[in-house]
């Protein structure tokens, strides 16, 4: 499906992936869910809201808190033909359970010889700004998309939210779903007003692997995905104030990673700054930047920038933090420090 806004239906992120997963599991009973309170709750951060009256809990699975067992189980139910959904509750709890995802989840396919799919959507909540530390706000991206075998996917909106889970779910490869925190539209989180926006009902998909230029410009490229599209819009606004007219490319899936789209983009502008909640070294920056460079390096006016999270733990201390988060100004100071430096040596 084209992606036809043309509806006065406004959901937030929450709403339209529990709509995605209700739309799915209505078409196929392989389909079903599991986690830690995404029953009778809903989830914790509504993504499965209402799905216990209406599918029982043959099909809602409440778990233990042992995310190795429960997403062992996943591994194991997709690769005996069902489409398991499942919830992360934290990004941060990978750690114990790493070897079902990577070494089993990742793996089982090319283990194989391809005889063996494991068609698993693996949903988890990324993303800090709220004071609650360093086991539980981080973002992770690379660390995913680093290793083959996955697809990997993170939503700024929710028309994007509900096309990519769709997607996700009717995929035949393990995806990672990486919702950010901030954009779900959850009163208790507070939330970033321009996520919600309009959603069509229909079960439409969104190609994993295909970005979107979200803003045109002519004279620097913003990258990034989840809430750093956010900050690359609020950037473009105030750098709009001052004459500079900026793309904003929003990547939407990091596996596949939408290359193309970015050299299309910097060609024409001849700059690039990489925004990313994520750690700055050995992250998503430092490869959408080596993607351009050693793509053509002539096409750049300056030297690129990045905007990340330092490498650092993340602190509990609300005022620390902000501190330490990519936002709008942060993006302005990359750009005003790269118009000012000496240009890229071809």
């Amino acid at each position: 499906m084209s992606e036809d806004l043309n509806t006065d239906r406004h959901l937030t992120i929450a709403r339209s992936m529990a709509e995605a997963i209700e739309q799915q599991m209505e078409s196929d009973p392989n389909v079903f869910v599991m986690g830690e309170d995404i029953a009778a709750l809903g989830g914790v951060y509504g993504n499965t809201r209402g799905l216990l009256e209406k599918f029982g809990p043959e099909r809602i699975r409440n778990t233990p808190i042992s995310e190795t067992a429960f997403i062992g189980a996943t591994v194991g139910a997709a690769q005996d033909g069902m489409r398991p959904i499942v919830e992360l509750m934290f990004v941060d709890f990978i750690g114990v359970c790493f070897d079902a995802i990577y070494n089993n989840g990742a793996k089982n396919n090319y283990f194989s010889g391809g005889q063996i799919n494991v068609p698993m959507v693996l949903m988890t909540a990324v993303g800090g700004g709220y004071s609650d530390a360093g086991q539980h706000s981080q973002c992770l991206y690379s660390t995913f998309a680093h290793m083959p075998g996955m697809k990997v996917v993170s939503p700024s909106n929710a028309y994007d939210a509900k096309g990519l889970m769709n997607a996700a779910i009717r995929d035949d490869n393990p995806v990672i779903y990486m919702f950010h925190k901030g954009l779900q539209g959850m009163g208790w989180l507070g939330t970033e007003p321009g996520a919600t926006v309009a959603t069509p009902e229909d079960s439409y998909t969104i190609e994993i692997g295909k970005a979107k230029v979200v803003r045109e410009g002519t004279d620097v490229t913003i990258v990034g995905l989840a809430m750093g599209v956010h900050d690359a819009l609020k950037a473009a606004d105030k750098l709009a104030t001052t004459g500079v007219s900026a793309e904003v490319v929003d990547l939407r899936s990091l596996v596949p990673l939408d290359r193309e789209t970015v050299i299309e983009s910097v060609a024409k502008t001849g700059r690039l700054i990489v925004v990313d909640e994520d750690y700055n070294s050995y992250g998503v920056s430092g490869e959408i930047i080596a993607t351009v460079t050693e793509h053509d390096i002539s096409k750049l006016k300056a030297s690129p920038r990045r905007v990340t999270y330092p490498d650092i733990p993340i602190p509990f201390s609300r005022h620390f933090e902000q501190f330490c988060m990519p936002n709008a100004d942060k993006i302005v100071d990359a750009y005003q420090s790269m118009v000012k430096g000496a240009a890229v040596s071809v």
